[in-house]
């Protein structure tokens, strides 16, 4: 499904129906996906559409800026580095391109959206919450539903350490794609209840194409990289 095509596009898949028409001389988009539909009409002859994984948070409406991901407990040497994969859910962007310029259309995804409070009341942040299944190796996945994150555990703490939770910033996001979605993310952990996290900026494997980030589409600047888990990682 994710690529670059014409106003000829059109993708029929698992309870998503999406593409251009033409309607009385006009091209009108039409999107149903899970029974939520969404139409807009076009007023565009030179342009296309680009249609790749974008971050996930954006339903069923822009909630929060981070995605909290659960998993099985893991418990890490000191000093010791390692790797696993988890998954994280998938959410859909149509942007329309023409003249070197694109715009956001839709975002659409066949996930069941649920948040959580990290952190105090008082205090916390709310977050998108996913939960994982831990592998040693790249995991078989749905692709339009779930991604795939290598993510390096590196405890930089002289103890043990439990980890079964890790919480990431949108802005830092780097998406790929190809036959399945990916990204790669790192946790630096300090002690038992604090660590940062941070993207990769590298495909999962070779040939995988660079998603369009959100913020660069919609022509928003963005300083902060990485995020501080100041409220435990357990």
């Amino acid at each position: 499904m994710f690529g670059r095509y014409d106003y000829s596009f059109h993708f029929t898949y698992d309870g998503i129906d999406v593409g251009i028409d033409q309607q009385d001389g006009l091209l009108v988009y039409r999107r149903d996906c899970g029974g939520q539909q969404y139409e807009r009409i076009l007023a565009s002859e030179t342009g296309g559409v680009v249609v790749n994984p974008v971050e996930p948070l954006n339903l069923p409406k822009e909630v929060t800026n981070f995605l909290q991901i659960e998993f099985d407990p893991i418990v890490i040497e000191p000093l010791s580095t390692t790797r696993v994969y988890l998954t994280f859910p998938v959410e859909i962007g149509i942007f329309l391109e023409a003249r070197r310029d694109m715009e956001v259309l839709d975002i659409f995804g066949l996930n069941h959206q649920k948040y959580t409070l990290y952190g105090p009341p008082n205090g916390g942040v709310i977050a998108r919450w996913h939960r994982s299944r831990v592998s040693a190796a790249m995991p078989e996945v749905e692709p339009l539903r779930e991604g795939v994150l290598e993510l390096r555990l590196r405890n930089m703490h002289r103890e043990w350490v439990e980890v079964s939770r890790a919480v990431f910033e949108s802005y830092d996001m780097k998406i790929y794609y190809n036959d399945f979605v990916g990204m790669t993310a790192e946790m630096r952990i300090l002690n038992k209840n604090l660590a940062e996290t941070d993207f990769i900026d590298a495909p999962l494997t070779p040939g995988m194409k660079k998603s369009v980030e959100l913020y660069t589409a919609r022509e928003i600047p963005v300083i902060k990289k990485g995020y501080l888990m100041a409220w435990g990682l357990a």
